[in-house]
């Protein structure tokens, strides 16, 4: 329940005051607050990810093309005016996505005190995977069944339209009126390009920009091309799918215990570390159980280690950019990396689809003309997985800033006297 607009101006949640904890961090303590809306503005944040997925001012360009969508599919006129209408909407549906998506470790930072932090960046960022593992699951349910994608367009829109009712009705405030913790209270919003000029001058940052964004890339090429490596083998579009959901599953859940971890243990670095280390093995035993037939179980098994250590590694990496940068805004240097991410992935499709030769696998239950030999292209995937989780290893080194900053904030004393009046 959302609190009254008298109830804002008072602090929900109370530290002890100095005078009952003589301790110097009290008296820094005493001067953030948590606010039970956070949780609210969290859940709106969750249900446009999540909505923004399933289709692929935010809450209303979502809401805007999903109403396109629909529109496009009752309208009558030729089919290529349908196509143009309901093309527009995925339009907007897209140039919404990076407001949203960026939008977890913003969050996170001015809403959440250190140690909810991860696990709010966590639940936001998770939840854009959940809807493209809905969007996988229902469509062709809903199609199957009724054969009316009229139906499936409408039921994708109402979370979309909730999720715009809410964030209309129910957040007032882009910041909460006092902070949460000292790096909320210290983060800056720096002009775009003098930001980025910055982060390029960050060693540690630029390493993370790649090894981890090359880590996204591959993982993109294993949700894109793992109906296509499989098929080739004689499993069948079906099996695909279920091992694509378990890895994103099996993500999800991973995620969720390692944000909890980090949350209480801050040991972002160590995390990533072990869990790359983890990603590039799973990757390399996918490259080579998924050339050999009839190994479902098998196969099953290593996509649920791949989304268990490469997915889950998400979240606590967007909390490490913002670590490595404070106190630069969180929304660019989380968002440079998901860009870096795209871009690689891009690069890496172009070149695991160059690698790919047709064959005639007797095997084959792809369709016509479309049997490709992908022994190579896996491969190469999981070299590139394991040159990049390598590279991060031995190179990446950061001291957390943020952090560092929270706990010489906690050493200040108290202002006393004429400084407390001033």
């Amino acid at each position: 329940m959302m609190e009254g607009e008298g109830a804002e101006s008072e602090p929900l949640i109370r530290s002890s005051s100095a005078a009952d904890r003589p301790d110097p961090a009290a008296g820094a303590a005493a001067r953030f607050t948590e606010y039970r809306r956070r949780w609210f503005i969290l859940s709106v944040l969750c249900l446009l990810n999540c909505s923004n997925a399933m289709l692929i001012g935010s809450s209303w360009l979502n809401a805007c093309g999903c109403v396109l969508r629909v529109c496009g599919v009752l309208s009558v006129t030729p089919q290529w005016a349908v196509f143009a209408v309901v093309m527009c909407g995925q339009t907007l549906c897209a140039l919404a996505q990076p407001l949203v998506i960026f939008a977890p470790t913003k969050l996170a930072a001015l809403w959440f005190p250190d140690h909810q932090r991860a696990t709010a960046n966590m639940l936001a960022s998770m939840a854009n995977t959940v809807g493209l593992l809905l969007a996988n699951l229902l469509s062709p349910l809903i199609v199957g069944y009724s054969g009316d994608l009229f139906l499936l367009l409408l039921i994708y829109s109402i979370p979309a339209a909730l999720a715009c009712l809410l964030a209309t009705l129910g957040i007032r405030q882009a910041v909460p009126p006092t902070p949460a913790s000292a790096s909320s209270s210290s983060s800056a919003s720096e002009p775009f390009l003098q930001g980025i000029r910055q982060l390029l001058g960050n060693r540690a940052y630029l390493i993370l920009l790649a090894c981890f964004g090359s880590g996204i890339g591959v993982f993109t090429c294993f949700s894109t091309l793992l109906e296509q490596i499989l098929c080739v083998k004689g499993y069948s579009n079906g099996f695909a799918g279920v091992c694509g959901a378990v890895s994103i599953v099996c993500g999800v859940a991973g995620a969720f215990l390692l944000s909890l971890y980090v949350d209480r243990s801050k040991k972002f670095t160590e995390v990533m570390k072990i869990c790359m280390c983890l990603t590039s093995v799973s990757c390399s035993v996918f490259a080579v159980v998924s050339q050999l037939p009839q190994q479902s179980v098998l196969l099953v098994l290593v996509c649920c280690c791949f989304g268990l250590f490469g997915y889950s590694v998400y979240p606590v990496g967007m909390e490490l950019s913002v670590e490595t940068t404070h106190p630069l805004g969180e929304a660019t240097s989380a968002g440079l990396i998901f860009t870096s991410g795209q871009i690689q992935a891009a690069l890496y499709l172009l070149l695991l689809q160059a690698l790919a030769t047709p064959t005639h696998s007797p095997t084959s239950v792809c369709a016509a003309d479309t049997s490709m030999n992908w022994t190579v292209p896996v491969l190469v995937m999981a070299g590139v997985c394991a040159v990049s989780s390598c590279g991060f290893v031995v190179l990446f080194h950061t001291e957390y800033r943020r952090l560092r900053a929270e706990a010489d904030s906690a050493t200040e004393p108290e202002p006393t006297g004429d400084a407390a009046d001033a």
